[in-house]
C-alpha cells in the first residue's frame, strides 16, 4: 500500500482509541470490512494493514475525505462516495452481502471544524451551514431563520439538551423579525446573553451540536446504520462503534445490549433476549488520561464493541 503523504491523518483528524478500534474488530486476513466513516483515513490505513487478500470498502460524504481516499494507492481499498445509512445498498452494487466486521468513529473531524466557511466551530466565523455533505438543501442557516418556535426549541432540547430551550427559541424567533441571522457570529451574539456564565462555551457547544444534528439528521442517520449492520455482519463479525455524545451513545448502547433502540427488553418464549448482538465489554472504552490530554476530543469519546449473536 501506498499513501500520499500530502494530506496525512494528523492534519485531517487525530482518530480516538485507535489501537483499542482496532483490535475491537478482530481483523480475519481475508474477510471483508467497512469503515463506515472514512475521514483521514486513520481506521482504514491499520485495518489495511492487518490484511491479506481482504477488502475494505471505506464510505464518507465529506468531499475532502473522497480526496484523502485517492492517496490510497491500494486495490483491496473500495471508496464510497455517500452517507452510511445507505451501506448496504452500496454494498450490494459491488456483489457485497456479508462483512466480517464494521466500524464507526462518529461525529465531526477536527479538520472540519477549524474550517470556517463549513460553520461547525464557534470560535470561528463563518456561514451557519454545518452541512456535511454540501450537495444537500437544508442549512444551520435555514433552521435558525425559517423553523417554528416549536421546532426550534424541540430539536434544542431532544439534540443538544439545552436547559433554557423555549427562551431559547423565544429569543431566536423574536431577533430574526428584524435581521437575518447568517453567520456563527450571530448566533454566538444572540447566545451570550442567555448562556449560564460559568458555563458559556458548552452551552454554545449544545446549540451547536443541536443544530449539526438537525441539518445532518444524525441520529436517524446512525439508526438506519445499526439496523443495516445487522443484516451485514455475519455470526462471529464484530461492530465497533465510538460516539462524543450521550444521545448517540444511548442508541448503541441499547441496541447492543437489549436489541432495539428503546432499551426495552424483549424475550422469546424461552426466557432469551432478544437481540443480534452481544457486548464485547459491559461499559463503552474511554481513552486514558495521556490521550486525553494530548487530544481534547478524546475526552467525550465513548468505544462501544460488539460481537454478532
Amino acid at each position: 500500500m501506498y499513501r500520499s503523504t500530502l494530506i496525512s491523518e494528523m492534519d485531517y483528524h487525530i482518530p480516538v482509541l485507535l489501537g483499542e478500534s482496532i483490535r475491537g474488530l478482530a481483523i480475519n486476513p481475508e474477510g471483508v470490512y467497512v469503515d463506515a466513516t472514512f475521514g483521514g483515513g486513520g481506521h482504514s490505513e491499520k485495518i489495511l494493514e492487518e490484511l491479506r487478500n481482504g477488502r475494505l470498502f471505506a464510505i464518507d460524504q465529506d468531499v475532502e475525505a473522497e480526496q484523502n481516499a485517492a492517496d490510497f494507492q491500494d486495490l483491496r481499498l473500495t471508496f464510497v462516495s455517500g452517507n452510511f445509512r445507505h451501506v448496504k445498498r452500496y454494498l450490494k452494487l459491488y456483489g457485497v452481502i456479508e462483512i466480517d466486521g464494521l466500524i464507526a468513529d462518529l461525529g465531526i473531524s477536527s479538520h472540519q471544524i477549524d474550517q470556517p466557511e463549513r460553520g461547525f466551530s464557534t470560535r470561528f466565523e463563518g456561514k451557519l451551514d454545518m452541512r456535511m455533505d454540501n450537495t444537500m438543501d437544508l442549512t444551520a442557516g435555514i433552521i435558525i431563520n425559517t423553523y417554528s418556535q416549536e421546532n426550534l426549541q424541540r430539536i434544542f432540547t431532544e439534540y443538544g439538551e439545552v436547559k433554557n430551550a423555549r427562551t431559547l427559541s423565544k429569543t431566536i424567533v423574536r431577533e430574526r423579525i428584524n435581521r437575518k441571522i447568517t453567520t456563527t457570529l450571530d448566533l454566538i451574539e444572540i447566545l451570550e446573553g442567555l448562556a449560564p456564565k460559568p458555563k458559556r462555551f458548552k452551552y454554545f457547544a449544545q446549540v451547536f451540536q443541536s443544530l449539526r444534528i438537525e441539518v445532518n439528521d444524525e441520529i436517524n442517520a446512525l439508526k438506519e446504520l445499526l439496523l443495516q449492520a445487522t443484516g451485514l455482519i455475519r455470526k462471529g463479525g464484530r461492530l465497533v462503534i465510538l460516539s462524543y455524545h450521550s444521545l448517540e451513545d444511548r442508541l448503541v448502547k441499547n441496541y447492543i445490549q437489549k436489541g432495539n433502540f428503546e432499551g426495552v427488553e424483549q424475550k422469546d418464549l424461552y426466557g432469551n433476549v432478544e437481540k443480534p448482538f452481544r457486548a464485547i465489554t459491559r461499559k463503552p472504552m474511554v481513552a486514558s488520561t495521556k490521550e486525553k490530554e494530548s487530544n481534547p476530543r478524546a475526552k467525550s469519546a465513548k468505544l462501544r464493541i460488539a460481537e454478532k449473536i
